[in-house]
C-alpha cells in the first residue's frame, strides 16, 4: 500500500486539538478531506473537519467505522490506546505506525528504547515501588525527577525530589504507579528538532529550535538555536537516527537538553507536529503540518527553508484573566501573526493560541513576539 494517496482522498485524524486544526488547514488547502475522531465535541479540529466523530478511543466498533471511511489515518495526540490504532490499521494505513505511538506515549518504553539503541538520554532508572525508588535515588543522587511512565505532558505527572525525606511524598503524589526516576540535568538550554520522514525514507528537518519554558509549559520557541555547530549537527543526526530506527512516516519532534560541555541528551519524543514547530506555519517554505500531509499520503516532502527570522510565543488561558485580550494592540505590529484555536473556555495553563513575529534577526523576532503578547493584557 505504498501508492500515493492523492488530493481528493480523505485523511482520518485521531485526536481533535489545535494540532489537528492546523493539520486540517494544510490538508484542505491541498484538496484533501479531513475526518477527526475523539471523545470530545465542538473541538478545534472538528470546526474545520468535514466530519467530526465523537466516541471513546476504546469504542472499537466506532474506530472501525471511522477507519473504513478514510484513506489513511494519522494522529495529533499520542495518548491513544494501542488497541485503537491496531483496529484502525485493519481498514486503512496508520502513519506513523501504531508501534511508534506505543513507544512514545510511555516514558519508560521510550527511555528504554532510546537507551538500548545507543541514543543519548538522561540517566534514569525504572521504578515500580517505593523501595525501588529509594534504591534508584541512591544511585542517581539528588535532586532527581520522578515521572509517571504513562500519559504525561506539559509537566504533568512529575515531581522534583530534592532529598531522601521527600521520596515517600513524591511517590504518593504521582499515584504510586509505574514510573521513571531521572537524574536532574543542570542544562544550559532546551532545544528541539522537528523532523519528517517520507514513505520512501526521505528525511527533512527545520533546524534546531531553542525553547523556553514557564511552569513546565512551552513559552517561547525561536529557530536557529544558540548552540555550537557540533551540537547542531549532532541534534539533527540523532533525530534522523531516531526517525529511521522507529521507521516513522510522518512528523516527529525530538526534545533535548544541552548540558555544559556541549553534552546533548534526549528528553522526550513527540510522534506528531509539535508546539515548538508552530512557527513553520508562517515562516517556513513548508510547514510541519503540510509536511505531515505529504508524508502520510506518500507525496514528496517539501522544502523547509526559513523564509525570514521568526519567533513564536504561546497564548495560555491566563491571558483572559482580566477579560478579552487586546488583540488590536498585539496586532499593531505588522510583523505579528495571530493563531487562535477556537477553544470555548480559557483556563489557566490551557493553550488557547499563539503569536508568530518576524524580525530582522532571531533576537529581534523574539523581542517582537514577547512585546506583542505583553500588549494583549489590558492595563
Amino acid at each position: 500500500m505504498n501508492r500515493p494517496i492523492l488530493p481528493g482522498a480523505t485523511i482520518g485524524v485521531l485526536g481533535s486539538g489545535q494540532l489537528g486544526r492546523m493539520f486540517a488547514v494544510a490538508a484542505r488547502r491541498m484538496g484533501y478531506r479531513v475526518h477527526t475522531y475523539s471523545p470530545a465535541e465542538d473541538t478545534p479540529t472538528g470546526h474545520l473537519a468535514d466530519r467530526e466523530v465523537v466516541a471513546a478511543y476504546d469504542d472499537l466498533n466506532a474506530v472501525a467505522d471511522f477507519a473504513r471511511r478514510v484513506d489513511v489515518v494519522t494522529f495529533e495526540f499520542e495518548n491513544v490506546l494501542s488497541a485503537t490504532t491496531e483496529c484502525a490499521a485493519r481498514y486503512a494505513p496508520v502513519r506513523p505506525g501504531g508501534e511508534v505511538l506505543h513507544i512514545c506515549q510511555h516514558r519508560r518504553r521510550e527511555k528504554n528504547y532510546l537507551h538500548d539503541r545507543g541514543f543519548p538520554v538522561t540517566p534514569f532508572r525504572n521504578v515500580d515501588n517505593l523501595e525501588q525508588l529509594r534504591r534508584a535515588a541512591g544511585e542517581l543522587g539528588y535532586p532527581a525527577v520522578l515521572k509517571t511512565a504513562g500519559f504525561g505532558y506539559d509537566g504533568k505527572g512529575q515531581v522534583v525530589v530534592r532529598s531522601a525525606d521527600e521520596l515517600e511524598a513524591a511517590w504518593q503524589a504521582i499515584g504510586q504507579v509505574e514510573a521513571v526516576l531521572e537524574a536532574f540535568v543542570d542544562f544550559q538550554r532546551e532545544v528541539s528538532v522537528v523532523a519528517a520522514r517520507g514513505l520512501d525514507g526521505s528525511f527533512c528537518h527545520w533546524g534546531v529550535v531553542e525553547n523556553e519554558h514557564r511552569n513546565h509549559i512551552l513559552d517561547v520557541s525561536t529557530p536557529e538555536a544558540r548552540v555550537s555547530e557540533a551540537v547542531r549537527k549532532q541534534a539533527i543526526q540523532v533525530a534522523r537516527g531516531i526517525l529511521e530506527a522507529l521507521d516513522v512516516v510522518g512528523v516527529l519532534c525530538v526534545e533535548y537538553f544541552v548540558a555544559p560541555g556541549d553534552r546533548l541528551m534526549v528528553n522526550e519524543l513527540a510522534p506528531r507536529p509539535h508546539n515548538s514547530g508552530h512557527f513553520t506555519f508562517d515562516a517556513s517554505l513548508t510547514s510541519q503540518f503540510e509536511q505531515q500531509v505529504r508524508a502520510v499520503c506518500g507525496l514528496p516532502l517539501g522544502g523547509t527553508e526559513l523564509l525570514r527570522p521568526a519567533s513564536m510565543v504561546n497564548l495560555l488561558g491566563d491571558l483572559w484573566g482580566a477579560g478579552e485580550p487586546d488583540w488590536a494592540a498585539a496586532l499593531s505590529d505588522p510583523a505579528v501573526k495571530l493563531h487562535l484555536y477556537g477553544k470555548a473556555q480559557a483556563l489557566p495553563g490551557r493553550k488557547m493560541g499563539h503569536l508568530v513575529a518576524f524580525g530582522n534577526d532571531r533576537d529581534d523576532a523574539r523581542r517582537r513576539a514577547i512585546a506583542a503578547r505583553n500588549a494583549l493584557i489590558k492595563r
